[in-house]
């Protein structure tokens, strides 16, 4: 997963509305390979519907995405279901209240994607899993349900279900929020050292501590557009668009006081 000079995937002109509710409004962006981007902005401003189309969960009205590989997806054509597909199968996603099976165990969470959507071997597919949930200390919890795990051991299955996946891109959107305080900070430390093995990744959060720490950019969006992005050492001390200024101090003088 070394970085090129080619983005691993470009977005561009994205759009989508759910009707007359305009939620993007021409989303510009690149992902380099082994590059974290970190999505910030008030609540509403169109993150996670970002998210949900890079994963095919939405079909964006207008835009393209186009990958390294010479992979395309043009959105004002309608995208057939194998196409659809395809661009499934270039990421996944982690979400912000962990959307675990409750009716199977933490490895058959694990396993349910790799065997049934990629095919890949049962036996495998179960060795692949037990080393991952070993790697976030959950090793023993391979036959537990769901409901007997604490809302951060969900979170890291959950973690772990998408890295089964061997995606070339990893999606979390607001990993942490719905997680009380005391257990925010191992999920944060199984993203960092996600980031520090060079793992593809675009993050919507509110952690802007932990955006600075560990994105290689920032993208701050607002009422459907990209309104500015830029490294987490310019953004956060010196942005460049007064819209910026007011959300960081909004949000980073309560932090400071």
């Amino acid at each position: 997963m070394s970085r090129t000079d080619e983005p691993l995937l470009r977005v561009t002109g994205l759009k989508k509305a759910f009707g007359a509710n305009v939620v993007l409004n021409g989303i510009d962006f690149a992902v380099d390979r082994g590059q974290v981007t970190c999505l910030i902005g008030p609540s509403g401003s169109g993150k996670t519907t970002v998210l949900r189309c890079l994963n095919a969960l939405e079909s964006p009205d207008a835009g393209v995405l186009e990958f390294a590989d010479g992979q395309r997806h043009d959105f004002a054509q309608p995208q057939s279901k194998v196409q659809r597909g395809a661009l499934r199968d270039r990421s996944a996603m982690v979400f912000q209240h962990h959307n675990l099976f409750p009716h199977l165990t933490v490895l058959e969470n694990v396993i349910e994607g790799p065997v049934h959507a990629r095919k890949v071997p049962r036996a495998k597919a179960i060795a692949d899993a037990e080393r991952l949930l070993d790697r976030v200390g959950l090793a023993d919890k391979r036959d537990s349900y769901p409901h007997e795990l604490s809302g951060g051991q969900q979170q890291r299955v959950g973690i772990v279900r998408a890295l089964a996946l061997s995606p070339d891109l990893l999606l979390f959107d607001e990993p942490t929020s719905a997680l009380d305080p005391e257990l925010v900070g191992e999920v944060l430390l199984v993203l960092s050292e996600l980031a520090d093995e060079g793992w593809t990744m675009v993050i919507v959060t509110h952690e802007l501590g932990f955006a600075r720490q560990v994105a290689d950019e920032v993208v701050f969006f607002d009422g459907g557009v990209v309104v500015e992005r830029g490294h987490p050492s310019s953004l956060f001390t010196a942005p460049q668009h007064e819209r910026t200024k007011r959300f960081l101090d909004r949000i980073l003088r309560p932090m400071q006081d």
